[in-house]
């Protein structure tokens, strides 16, 4: 009975010492998450606190689901939609704080310095509500995945919706930064390729409060449709600014990036018949609703795309660091990159080489105020526009990851 025993006892020994193997490969026995976002400014309601809270939840999820060896922080700041301040936080979280992750990143003029950061210290950016497709063309890094939409997402699917309406002639309203230039330029692509034409643009500082000008100079243009390649604060105060100065019903506006909590704080009234483009819908099937309603009960909001994007993001990370058993970046993104992502947010997801990974988009359209029938009851799902038919082609790809063939 002896022989037995030690055989068992040597198993478990060499178990152990896999086991500790394992674990010893996680920097402190800790994972540590960033949550850099905008706290306060114009995308603070579309992305921000709720955005923590969406990470907080997967974070809770995951340690009740998975139970992990390992323990798991958040820390958050406001970088203010400034890039040099995004870049010199990140720095600090990876430097000294022992951060592993850095996540969420709305605006593109700060996830792009945080992702040199990151590539530098050989940490993971994971993109959420940053938009423009330099995330993963032109500015590409191996150390980065973009989540949730970009630029040509939303313009692929709402431009290309108001051309086939009549909407033939365009203006632009564009946000004076690299997001704004970004969409105008996809926004622009579309329109042409569908036989629209666009008379011009004009472009305002972001963030922006007084827009008279700018809509005026949209005014004379003649245009069917003015374009607001802006979004959050800026594209609610451009689509209120219109309806006082008289732009608006005579022109149509297409906001191009919009969210429900803009349609939440605009009204039905002012936004009915309008189509956006959105990644997720917390009414799209019980699914989605379950969570939404958890998330609702936390926030007293129903979540954008940016924030659902942000738990399913953190939550495919974290499953990465549990099946690797490390937080080494090249093993965790190979881990990311090979295994689809199937959750509430997305089905059948995939991470391109590029870093982005694609999912199925959806085009809305607001509903009349008497089509409510329940509180953010707020879009007729028109279409659902399939991942390969969603973002730009790898084809057309910049990135110096893609390999062409």
């Amino acid at each position: 009975m002896k022989k037995p025993t030690l055989i068992t006892t040597a198993l478990m020994a060499a178990f152990g010492l896999a086991a500790g193997g394992a674990q010893a490969q996680i920097s402190d026995n800790v994972v540590k998450i960033g949550v850099l976002t905008d706290m306060s400014g114009a995308y603070s309601d579309l992305a921000g606190p709720g955005a923590l809270e969406a990470t907080k939840m997967a974070v809770e999820d995951f340690k009740a689901k998975e139970k992990p060896s390992f323990a798991i922080e958040i820390v958050s700041a406001d970088h203010q939609n400034k890039g040099d301040i995004a870049s010199n936080k990140a720095r600090e979280w990876f430097d000294r704080d022992k951060v592993d992750v850095v996540s969420e990143l709305v605006t593109t003029s700060t996830a792009l310095a945080v992702m040199k950061v990151a590539k530098e210290k050989n940490k993971i950016a994971l993109v959420s509500g940053a938009a423009s497709t330099r995330i993963t063309n032109e500015d590409c890094n191996d150390v980065t995945v973009h989540w949730t939409y970009d630029t040509y997402a939303v313009a692929n699917g709402t431009a290309k919706a108001v051309v086939k309406q009549g909407g033939k002639s365009w203006f632009f309203l564009t946000a004076d930064y690299a997001f704004g230039q970004s969409l105008e330029k996809d926004a622009s692509d579309v329109v042409v390729a569908n036989g629209g034409k666009v008379l011009g643009s004009v472009r305002h500082p972001f963030p922006g409060t007084d827009f008279s000008s700018y809509l005026l100079k949209a005014q004379a243009s003649g245009a069917q449709v003015i374009g607001l390649a802006n979004a959050g604060t800026d594209t609610t105060g451009s689509i209120k600014q219109a309806a006082e100065f008289g732009v608006t019903p005579k022109q149509s506006l297409a906001g191009l990036l919009m969210f429900i909590t803009d349609i939440h704080s605009l009204g039905l009234k002012a936004t009915q018949g309008m189509y956006l483009t959105e990644a997720f819908y917390w009414d799209a099937n019980d699914e989605t609703r379950a969570w939404s309603k958890r998330f609702m009960l936390r926030a007293k909001k129903m979540p954008t795309m940016v924030q659902a994007g942000q738990y399913s993001s953190v939550m495919h990370y974290l499953r990465a660091v549990k099946a690797t058993g490390t937080d080494n970046t090249q093993k965790v993104m190979a881990w990311m990159k090979t295994t689809p992502i199937n959750d509430f947010f997305a089905k059948k997801g995939t991470i391109r080489d590029d870093g982005r990974m694609v999912h199925d988009m959806y085009l809305m359209q607001v509903k009349k105020p008497d089509e409510q029938k329940y509180p953010w009851d707020y879009y007729n799902v028109r279409q659902t526009i399939p991942a390969a038919e969603a973002f730009q082609p790898l084809s057309a790809s910049k990135c110096s990851l893609v390999t062409k063939h």
